[in-house]
């Protein structure tokens, strides 16, 4: 079983990848949005790519159909005792009148400070750009210990932009050397960020979601199946 991955429009199709001996190469899209494919054990890796891709608007309406029955997470409220998470943790959210805008943690606690502690606007802002500063300084500590692992074969560190992206954890753009993660990847516990960070800059050495490239971050990374599933679950 290996994992791959094509790209349609703005759409990620992520699919588990299983190869024995049939006649024709079988799609499944489950409930829970997972993908799984059969192929013969003959079929070349970029010959059941092609299939894929040809299957895309397909499989994306498959995956869309079933999402119309998953649960909607209800819109935040940004009000007092509202939990939001933090490095896979929860917390309670804190709001205390202050001149002076701010957020911290402190044990299970957001503590935010605010001049107007009921606009709905303002209060969202600071929590987003409280998640900014602490993303900025995990996804850099993280990006230095990947980059250690894989400074031997030739990856260098890249530069690192934080943005918020609607379908995709993150991004790299080869030509500027430069990794995008996305803002609400900080909401993750730190070893699914880290799987993120491994997965893109890996991406530096082989552009494709090809055997090689799974091949190669299953070297620098053997347990990065396990995060990849647990980030799968995190909750926003």
């Amino acid at each position: 079983m290996s994992e791959h991955a094509v790209t349609y429009g703005q759409s990620t199709i992520r699919f588990s990848l299983e190869q024995k001996p049939r006649k024709s190469l079988k799609i499944s899209v489950m409930p829970d949005l997972s993908v799984g494919v059969s192929a013969p054990s003959n079929y070349s890796i970029e010959k059941v790519l092609n299939k894929i891709q040809r299957r895309a608007s397909w499989i994306v309406k498959q995956i869309d159909y079933f999402k119309g029955f998953m649960p909607k997470q209800p819109p935040r409220q940004y009000v007092s005792g509202e939990t939001h998470y933090y490095l896979g943790r929860q917390y309670r959210l804190k709001i205390e009148q202050a001149k002076v805008q701010g957020a911290r943690l402190q044990g299970r606690y957001l503590f935010l400070k605010s001049r107007q502690t009921k606009t709905l606007g303002l209060i969202k802002r600071i929590v987003y750009e409280w998640y900014r500063k602490r993303a900025k300084v995990v996804f850099e500590k993280l990006a230095e210990k990947c980059s250690g692992k894989l400074k031997k074969y030739g990856i260098k560190k890249p530069s690192i932009e934080i943005k918020t992206m609607k379908s995709r954890w993150g991004s790299c753009v080869h030509t500027k050397n430069k990794m995008c993660l996305n803002t609400e990847l900080i909401k993750a516990p730190s070893h699914c960020i880290e799987y993120v960070v491994m997965h893109e800059m890996c991406h530096f050495k082989y552009p494709n979601h090809t055997k090689q490239f799974y091949k190669f971050l299953s070297l620098v990374m053997p347990d990065w199946i396990k995060r990849k599933r647990r980030l799968e679950q995190v909750v926003l």
